[in-house]
Formats: structure tokens, sequence, C-alpha cells
């Protein structure tokens, strides 16, 4: 969430990153058809249910609207990037039961070779 064609913002640099380690990333923003070859979805309801995690690169505002419409759409592993998280989100998904989510670490740090999988 937050994926962008700008490749000096961390949309961008992230989503390139996780591909050259071998992820296969889904990018989402409704402004772009495609991003990095990629097709975008404009939405998370757009996603595939069978997505691992949902990265936010965006506003805490914006991510706290795209938590509650991830969870309602059915997923439940979400990952913020420094600066996207917010009291308000961890104060939702703290009332939720069956949630998995990562604050404030970098997952191009957390997803480095040296480091192994991503864990949440």
């Amino acid at each position: 969430m937050g994926a962008t064609v700008n490749p000096r913002k961390y949309g961008n640099i992230i989503l390139k990153d996780l591909v050259s380690k071998g992820f296969e990333v889904l990018p989402v923003n409704p402004k772009y058809d495609e991003i990095e070859g990629f097709k975008t979805h404009r939405s998370v309801e757009e996603l595939p249910k069978d997505v691992d995690v949902i990265v936010f690169v965006v506003p805490p505002e914006v991510a706290l609207e795209e938590t509650e419409k991830a969870y309602k759409a059915g997923f439940r592993k979400f990952w913020y990037q420094p600066g996207a998280f917010s009291r308000e989100i961890e104060e939702f998904l703290n009332a939720l039961d069956d949630m998995e989510y990562s604050a404030e670490k970098c997952i191009m740090v957390e997803t480095s070779s040296s480091r192994g999988f991503l864990n949440l």
C-alpha cells in the first residue's frame, strides 16, 4: 500500500528491494495502472485473499483507513514502515483478536539476506 512510480520515494524503493529478494509484490495505488512493470491494484479490496502481508508505506491517516478496509476484506497480517503507524492504528489492531503486525521496523532491513525470512 503506497507503491509509487517515483524512484526516490520509499514506496518505489521498497517495491524494487522486495522484488530483488524474490518476494512476489502486488502494488496498491489508485493513481497508477502499472508500477515497475507490475499491474497495480486500486485498493486493498482488489488484492487476492492469499496475500501473506500488506506493507503500508503511506501517512498514518491513510494507513488507518486502509487498515480498516483490509481487515474487513479478510487480511490479518500488516507491516507498517517507519512513519506509517499511529496510536489510533495500534488501538484499532489491539482491539482485535486475530491480528499480526509489525510497526516501525524497516522491511528492507528485516528481509536482508543476513537476517533471513520475514518474521512478524
